[in-house]
């Protein structure tokens, strides 16, 4: 749908997200498939939060951290999962501009904070192994607050100066987005002027919420690496490195498909590709946070149980 400006041209008032497949069958296939996957993250995510805030055992600022993942994973996959889940049932797969631009805002805001809270979390693994008898001290309440709160307000105040930049664009053609939710670069390509300056300014912002947390993840692990290798015992090394290697796999699932679609020349673009690799870290990285946390990590298991009623895990 269109409108008329007072310049007399057209300009685009709603999108229509094109999904994955315009074939019935498959769409309802695919609606199972993801209403599965959208429920098991909600409810994983839900579950470490609960044990978290009902064992006072994990009251501590790892698991604090690994509640507002948790909390983050599942508003970020709400914002373009149940969406996705209407259009893959309905004929109509439109959003209005307004809507469109709010979903984009608040998902970028979310995925930027994401990136940012990774690193606060390296940051605790840092402090809990190099100085393991400060550590509630050096990590106190109110710094670990401080942090939390941050790391939102940077991811949503970066999000803020993308989304304003890609909405502001003159979008006066086609108006079909070859997504299955408003993403930034399959909207902007959709514009109807050059964009260069505005992927510049993405490029910038990339590097500050991607290559900048991505360094100093690094430099964590390499001084905690150096820390380990002190470890005399081959059985203290293993068990000190397990606190770190669900912090490591789920960072390296994030990073990885987001400094591809982010970080990449506009004439690699792909939209297809794109919808795969947002997918990923969307909704299978999601889904994979609270399965990677709990098999790996005893106090979750011993909390579950204890939850349950089953006693301690052995």
């Amino acid at each position: 749908m269109w409108t008329l400006t007072e310049h007399n041209e057209s300009w685009v008032s709603e999108f229509v997200l094109l999904g994955f497949s315009g074939e019935p069958l498959t769409n309802r296939i695919l609606f199972i498939a993801f209403l599965l996957l959208y429920l098991s993250s909600v409810l994983g995510n839900g579950l470490i939060m609960t044990l978290i805030f009902l064992d006072l055992h994990l009251h501590t600022p790892m698991y604090f951290f690994l509640c507002i993942l948790s909390l983050l994973d599942i508003s970020a996959i709400t914002t373009t999962m149940p969406q996705m889940l209407v259009h893959l049932l309905s004929y109509s797969k439109t959003i209005t501009f307004a809507g469109c631009w709010l979903q984009m805002y608040v998902f970028g805001a979310l995925g930027l904070t994401e990136c940012i809270f990774f690193v606060v979390m390296a940051y605790d693994r840092y402090v809990a192994i190099y100085y393991p008898l400060r550590y509630m001290v050096i990590l106190n309440w109110g710094l670990c607050t401080q942090l939390a709160a941050g790391t939102l307000v940077c991811g949503f105040a970066f999000s803020l100066v993308h989304t304003y930049l890609t909405m502001r664009l003159p979008y006066c053609g086609p108006n079909v987005v070859n997504h299955y939710f408003c993403e930034g670069p399959s909207v902007r390509s959709l514009a109807c002027m050059d964009t260069h300056l505005i992927e510049l300014v993405d490029q910038v912002i990339s590097v500050f919420m991607i290559v900048i947390p991505v360094s100093l993840i690094v430099a964590s692990y390499v001084r905690i690496a150096m820390a380990i290798l002190k470890i005399k015992s081959t059985q203290g090394r293993c068990k000190t490195f397990s606190t770190c290697a669900s912090h490591l796999t789920m960072v390296t699932f994030y990073y990885v498909p987001a400094t591809y679609i982010y970080m990449r020349p506009s004439s690699s673009y792909s939209p297809e590709q794109d919808k795969q690799l947002s997918l990923f870290y969307n909704v299978f990285t999601v889904l994979l946070n609270p399965v990677v946390y709990s098999l790996r990590n005893k106090d979750i298991k011993e909390a579950f149980f204890k939850t349950v009623g089953c006693g301690n895990v052995a």
